[in-house]
């Protein structure tokens, strides 16, 4: 039987385009393959302060401890709203697992965006930029996550947009799953 045509990868497949949001409103992730580059926008709707939002998105050290695929993340320099991050992990998708390894140089705009760019490491190239906006009705912020990327290894045609999907959407719902959940236990008025 051929892979692709099996019930399991299908079933796969098809969870990984489709997968469930956790508790945020407007919840989406989408992944275009353009030639070798992956465009990448994702957003939610989160009932959390911005500060603590804000405070999530710049915990760079301990992002493996929430965010899936990142083993070690690790601020080399930083220098005012300037910050240069290395960082490992993988991606992976069934029996396919690719390595990732990355210095990123991040430009912090508090409490309003954190854009990143890879300097060296094994994508060609990267670029991602997540906003924040206070959203008074939901009394919580709207988050978005835009970039690119290239990857400096090969990506099976047919799964890669996919894999890459499945990759972020976990690591942008665990971003959104810490900033719920640490909204949740911050004092009132915070």
């Amino acid at each position: 039987m051929h892979p692709w045509r099996d019930p399991i990868v299908a079933s796969a497949l098809l969870a990984a385009l489709s997968a469930p949001a956790l508790g945020a409103e407007e919840f989406q992730v989408q992944v275009e393959r353009r030639g070798e580059i992956f465009h990448v926008n994702a957003s939610a709707g989160i009932a959390a302060p911005l500060e603590i939002a804000w405070q999530v998105l710049t915990d760079y050290e301990r992002l493996p401890q929430f965010v899936p695929g990142i083993t070690r993340s690790h601020v080399l320099i930083r220098s005012g709203n300037r910050v240069l991050v290395e960082q490992v992990g993988e991606a992976r998708f069934l029996m396919f697992s690719f390595p990732i390894e990355i210095r990123l140089e991040v430009v912090e705009r508090p409490r309003e965006t954190v854009e990143s760019r890879a300097v060296s490491g094994n994508m060609r190239s990267m670029w991602g930029r997540y906003e924040l906006q206070e959203d008074a009705a939901r009394a919580g912020v709207s988050l978005r996550y835009i970039g690119a990327l290239e990857p400096d290894f090969a990506l099976p045609p047919l799964i890669g947009a996919v894999a890459l999907r499945g990759t972020i959407q976990d690591q942008f719902e665990a971003m959104v799953r810490e900033i719920e959940r640490r909204g949740a236990s911050a004092p009132p008025g915070r």
